[in-house]
């Protein structure tokens, strides 16, 4: 096992325990994130909020590893996130949604280069469409 499958390891168990100081730490301070629903988020304080945020939503979300992967100084991570939406959903606006009460299944996929022990560039795949279908929010987006 390589430095970017530890580290990677290392933000898995620190997502699951909910470990924001170890969170913080695995990624470097100028790290660049890249999400489907936000677009690039850039430095670790942007990046953990973004995650915090999802943990608001969803306070119980777990992740279900399906495939781990490891070449040279990138790890890639497939599962599926499933947690229930009793928190506000922050939205790319900074608006927030009212929780919906509906459980999340979502298929998602990580790409994080490492670097000197830190995530200096993590790509989060999800399917957009996929997450507000099943929180029952695409009515609600477009319908305005």
């Amino acid at each position: 096992m390589g430095q970017a499958r530890e580290v990677m390891d290392r933000l898995n168990r620190a997502m699951e325990s909910k470990d924001k100081e170890t969170l913080s730490s695995s990624y470097a301070a100028e790290a660049v994130a890249y999400t489907p629903d936000q677009g690039e988020i850039r430095g670790r304080d942007a990046i953990i909020s973004y995650l915090f945020d999802m943990w608001e939503a969803m306070p119980d979300v777990r992740y279900e590893q399906t495939g781990r992967h490891e070449s040279g100084n990138v790890a890639i991570d497939e599962g599926i996130v499933i947690g229930t939406n009793t928190g506000p959903l922050r939205m790319p606006t900074g608006e927030s949604l009212k929780p919906t009460g509906k459980e999340l299944r979502l298929h998602s996929c990580d790409v994080a280069t490492v670097e000197n022990g830190e995530i200096t560039s993590h790509h989060f795949y999800f399917d957009q469409v996929e997450f507000l279908s099943q929180l029952g929010l695409m009515r609600e987006l477009t319908a305005h």
